[in-house]
């Protein structure tokens, strides 16, 4: 039986990333003790890697495929087919930062005034080209971790990634520029995806994670409406697309079904039952195929 190796990126996306496989019908199971995590389909294995490394064992074909940030695939200069952009993340669901961030009493306003100074940052590679862009001469050191507290002592400034920023708040850190955006990609080798049943195999996962992302926050509602009242019914829904109407055994009556964001739940319901709407049923989706 043919295999296709999958690289599951290991930290703070494991268990996002599992989930999100969950909505899409794959059950990962991923125990602390193994790198090689479980899932419910005998057509593929996975393994742990960090982000951080993901695209370059994907471009060397250790592994056919594998999620990891795009900051990553920039970083390791990594020639590999990104197969889908997938927007998810530890916390939420905005794209990630890279920022150059300084001591809250630093003189530091601007890149400008990192001439001479040391940087702390994971990024090496896109903090260099950074400073070039910039035309600035500074020293850039590689972080092993922890980097929101080397400054001011061990360095000037930092370039680390964030999703919110709150972890630099609570460093008494400022941030003074966006270095770049990133979101996670699915990935793969350029030779795998020359592998019909593996290209096949891919494209089947990426479609269906993307379906999960999209019905993310929207939620299925299905109601009964006298045809008398049906296009101020319609005029109330907030549609995803038109909604489905079709005839019911009653004459006189239909049934509507439309997909609309959960957000918006709470006052619709009421308005459509008092603009004649009855049976209002809200259920939950797992995946939105566009």
């Amino acid at each position: 039986m043919p295999k296709l190796s999958l690289g599951i990126p290991k930290g703070s996306l494991e268990e996002t990333t599992a989930e999100m496989f969950a909505k899409a019908g794959y059950k990962v199971q991923i125990s602390s003790r193994s790198y090689y995590p479980t899932i419910d389909d005998p057509e593929i294995e996975c393994m742990l890697i960090r982000a951080q490394e993901m695209s370059r064992y994907v471009e060397e074909g250790v592994l056919d495929c594998g999620l990891t940030g795009r900051d990553w695939i920039e970083e390791n200069g990594s020639d590999v087919v990104e197969v889908a952009e997938l927007v998810y993340g530890k916390v939420g669901r905005k794209p990630l930062r890279w920022v150059l961030a300084v001591p809250e009493d630093s003189s530091i306003k601007g890149p400008k005034d990192l001439e001479g100074k040391r940087i702390a940052t994971e990024v090496v590679g896109l903090t260099k080209k950074y400073l070039e862009k910039h035309k600035v001469k500074a020293s850039v050191e590689f972080s092993w971790g922890a980097t929101e507290v080397k400054p001011p002592r061990l360095a000037d400034a930092i370039v680390e990634i964030t999703e919110t920023g709150s972890s630099l708040k609570a460093n008494k850190l400022r941030i003074i520029d966006t270095l770049c955006e990133s979101t996670t990609r699915f990935i793969a080798n350029k030779a795998t995806m020359k592998d019909k049943w593996k290209k096949a195999k891919i494209e089947k996962l990426a479609m269906l994670l993307k379906a999960v992302l999209a019905a993310e926050g929207k939620v299925g509602l299905m109601l009964n409406v006298q045809k008398k009242n049906l296009d101020k019914i319609i005029g109330k829904l907030p549609a995803l697309e038109r909604p489905t109407v079709s005839s019911l055994s009653e004459e006189g009556w239909c049934a509507l079904n439309t997909i609309v964001d959960e957000h918006v739940v709470r006052d619709l319901i009421p308005a459509l039952k008092a603009a004649g709407a009855s049976g209002i049923v809200e259920y939950p989706l797992n995946k939105i195929v566009e």
